[in-house]
C-alpha cells in the first residue's frame, strides 16, 4: 500500500471506530444502569434504548450514501459527526430512560458508515482493499475491546452521563480529523450510471446485506443477556467484566488474522467465510444450551463460547464490507454501501429490541434460538455465493 492509501485507511478507520464507540461503550453497563432510571424497569424499553441508535442509522444510511456519491464524501461525513455529537450531549444530560432514547436516536441519525466505507474504497486499489477494510474491522475489534475494558471503569468514575459526553467530545475531534488529516478524495473516473433499483436487486449484494443483518442482530441481542449472565453464572461483577473481555478480544483478533490472510492469498475466502458463519451458528446453539442448563454447566463454557463468537464476528466484520465494495458497480459504491449499512443499522435496532422482548416474555435462552435461526438461514444463502476473488483478482463464478 502507498503512504496515501495507509493514511486514508487508518484515519478513516479511526472515524468508523468512533461511531462504533458510541454503541459499544454502553453495552457492558447500560442494561444494569438503566434500572436506576425512571422507565428502566422494562427490559423492552432498555432494549429499545440500546437499539434505537440502529433504527435511526437505518433511515440515514441510504440517503447519506447517495449524497456522498453526488456531493462528495467529506461533507457528508462531517454532517453525520455533528449529529452524532449532538445526540451524545442530549443523552449525557438525560435523567430518564425516555430522554436517553431521544439522545441515542439523534446519535444514530449521523449515519456516516456508508460514506466512510465508500471513501476507503475510493482511496485504495482493489488488490489492497481487503487490507484497508480489515483495518476498519480491526479498529472495530479494538474499539470493542477498549470499550469492554474501559466502560465499567469509566462508569464508576464519570457515570453514564460522562460516557455519553465523552463520545460527543470525541466526535468533535473527529470532525477535525476529517477536515485536516484525511487526504482529499481521489479523482473518480467517469463510470456508467447505475440505477438504485439495480443495486437493490443485485443477488450477490443481497446475500451480503442479509449477512450483515443476521450478524448484528446476533451481536446486539446477545448483549442484552450476556452482562447479567456473567454476573449470575461466572460471579463477575460489572466493574470487573473487562478482565474477561480484554483477553477474549486480544486472542480472538490473533485467531482471526491467519485464516483471513491465508484464505485470501490462496483463493479460499469463500471457505473461510462459510466456516465463520457456521462457527457463529454453533456458538448461538451453544449459548442456548448454556442458558437452558446454566446451573449445571461449568462457567468456562460461557467464556469459551464468547471467544468463539468474537473469532467468527471479527472475520465476518473484516471481510464483508470489502466484498460489497468489490461487487458494487463503480458509480454506485456509496449507494451499495448505504444499503449494506442500512441493514447493519436496522439489525442493531432489531437485535436490541428483539433481545429485550424475548428475554422479558420468553426467557434468555430464546434470544440465542432466534440468533441461531437467522445464522443458519445465512449459511444456506451464503453457500450459493460466487467464489470470492484472490487478492487483486476478479470474482469468478
Amino acid at each position: 500500500m502507498t503512504r496515501e492509501e495507509i493514511r486514508a485507511s487508518l484515519s478513516l478507520a479511526s472515524i468508523f471506530a468512533l461511531r462504533m464507540l458510541g454503541m459499544f461503550l454502553i453495552l457492558p453497563v447500560f442494561a444494569v444502569h438503566a434500572k436506576s432510571l425512571p422507565g428502566g424497569d422494562s427490559t423492552t424499553m432498555v432494549g429499545l434504548a440500546m437499539g434505537i441508535y440502529g433504527l435511526t442509522q437505518s433511515f440515514g444510511q441510504i440517503p447519506f450514501g447517495i449524497a456522498s456519491d453526488k456531493y462528495g464524501r467529506k461533507p457528508v461525513i462531517v454532517i453525520g459527526l455533528v449529529l452524532f455529537a449532538l445526540g451524545s450531549f442530549v443523552a449525557a444530560a438525560a435523567h430518564t430512560l425516555a430522554w436517553v432514547i431521544v439522545g441515542r436516536a439523534v446519535q444514530g441519525a449521523g449515519a456516516i458508515s456508508a460514506a466512510v466505507t465508500a471513501f476507503i474504497a475510493d482511496a485504495t486499489r482493489d488488490e489492497h482493499r481487503t487490507k484497508a477494510m480489515a483495518m476498519v474491522g480491526g479498529s472495530i475489534g479494538l474499539t470493542f475491546a477498549v470499550s469492554m475494558v474501559a466502560s465499567p471503569v469509566m462508569y464508576r468514575l464519570i457515570g453514564m452521563g460522562g460516557i455519553f459526553a465523552l463520545t460527543g467530545i470525541l466526535s468533535c475531534i473527529a470532525i477535525f480529523v476529517v477536515l485536516y488529516v484525511v487526504p482529499p478524495a481521489p479523482q473518480k473516473l467517469p463510470a456508467k450510471e447505475v440505477s438504485f433499483a439495480e443495486v437493490l436487486t443485485d443477488r450477490e449484494l443481497g446475500r451480503l446485506n442479509y449477512g450483515v443483518f443476521a450478524l448484528h442482530v446476533a451481536q446486539m441481542s446477545m448483549f442484552v443477556v450476556v452482562p447479567s449472565a456473567l454476573v449470575q453464572y461466572v460471579g463477575l461483577p460489572v466493574a470487573s467484566h473487562w478482565k474477561l473481555y480484554l483477553p477474549i478480544m486480544v486472542i480472538s483478533v490473533a485467531l482471526m488474522l491467519p485464516p483471513v490472510f491465508v484464505g485470501e492469498k490462496r483463493g479460499k475466502m469463500k471457505q473461510v467465510f462459510l466456516g465463520a458463519i457456521a462457527l457463529l451458528a454453533l456458538v448461538q446453539l451453544g449459548l442456548w444450551g448454556f442458558m437452558s442448563s446454566a446451573s449445571s454447566t461449568p462457567a468456562w463454557v460461557l467464556v469459551g463460547l464468547l471467544l468463539a463468537f468474537f473469532v467468527a464476528f471479527n472475520i465476518l466484520e473484516a471481510t464483508q464490507p470489502s466484498l460489497v465494495s468489490r461487487m458494487a458497480p463503480p458509480a454506485a459504491k456509496g449507494s451499495a454501501l448505504g444499503v449494506y449499512n442500512t441493514l447493519q443499522a436496522l439489525a442493531l435496532f432489531c437485535g436490541g429490541a428483539l433481545g429485550g422482548w424475548l428475554q422479558q416474555h420468553v426467557g434468555p435462552a430464546s434470544v440465542f434460538v432466534a440468533g441461531a435461526a437467522l445464522t443458519i438461514v445465512w449459511l444456506i444463502i451464503a453457500a450459493k455465493m460466487k467464489s470470492l476473488p484472490r487478492r487483486g483478482a476478479a470474482a469468478s463464478a
